[in-house]
């Protein structure tokens, strides 16, 4: 035995996949606090000529941005087969959303941050699925 190894553990899923949505959620919250910077962007914001220019719209950006912070909690209290279908799930839908973003974006030089971002975001989504999709079953003995 090498005195210079460190011990590793194996990391339960459910920790796994929520600190992959905090992850993700920290950096949705970066992305919009950057965005803050982009020139005309905080004007947009005091006139109301933004994206979010209504109470409707920003509610729904509000229950859609809450998804992935819910998600850093249900990921650990969740029973294993909802958990696993809610990630998957959720997972997929902002990979998608992010992409698309990405792709959207990445033709504005003031949003090169942003693309990063949702690549990077995309990622650790994606990696939500993966986890969540290869989630280990009981070793069952008979």
């Amino acid at each position: 035995m090498n005195k210079n190894n460190l011990q590793d553990f194996e990391i339960n899923v459910k920790i796994k996949l929520s600190a992959l949505w905090a992850s993700v959620t920290l950096c949705y919250l970066y992305g919009d606090y950057f965005e803050l910077y982009v020139p005309k962007k905080v004007e947009g914001l005091i006139s109301g000529i933004n994206l979010l220019n209504s109470p409707t719209k920003l509610f729904g950006a509000a229950i859609l941005l809450a998804i992935p912070a819910v998600m850093v909690f249900l990921s650990l209290v969740l029973k294993p087969q909802l958990n696993k279908w809610l990630n998957i799930i959720f997972g997929l839908f902002f990979t998608a959303i992010m992409v698309l973003i990405a792709f959207d974006t990445y033709k504005y030089e003031w949003y090169a941050f942003y693309v990063f971002l949702a690549i990077l975001e995309s990622c650790i989504t994606s990696f939500v699925v993966w986890c969540a999709w290869n989630w280990q079953r009981e070793n069952t003995v008979n």
